[in-house]
């Protein structure tokens, strides 16, 4: 089964595409998840207004090895998307 879990282990594996394709058939399933949602914009370079905004999280989040680090970026994006 394809749940957000197995897509964040695939992510921190650095599997960023098989993960991009569980949060994309989550989303087909479920379009109001929100978590499935901002790891799709994340994942897909769907950066909008925020191209180019700060390399150093781009960076962070390339060499990303543990959950740890995972929520770490993951409370940034949430701050600078609100």
């Amino acid at each position: 089964m394809q749940t957000l879990t197995l897509a964040n282990i695939y992510e921190l594996q650095g599997l960023k595409e098989e993960a991009l394709e569980i949060y994309m058939e989550i989303l087909k399933r479920d379009p109001s998840n929100v978590d499935a949602s901002i790891a799709v914009r994340r994942l897909s370079g769907m950066r909008k207004k925020f191209r180019g905004l700060n390399r150093e999280m781009k960076d962070f989040f390339v060499q990303m090895e543990d959950n740890v680090e995972f929520n770490e970026f993951e409370r940034w994006l949430l701050k600078i998307w609100n």
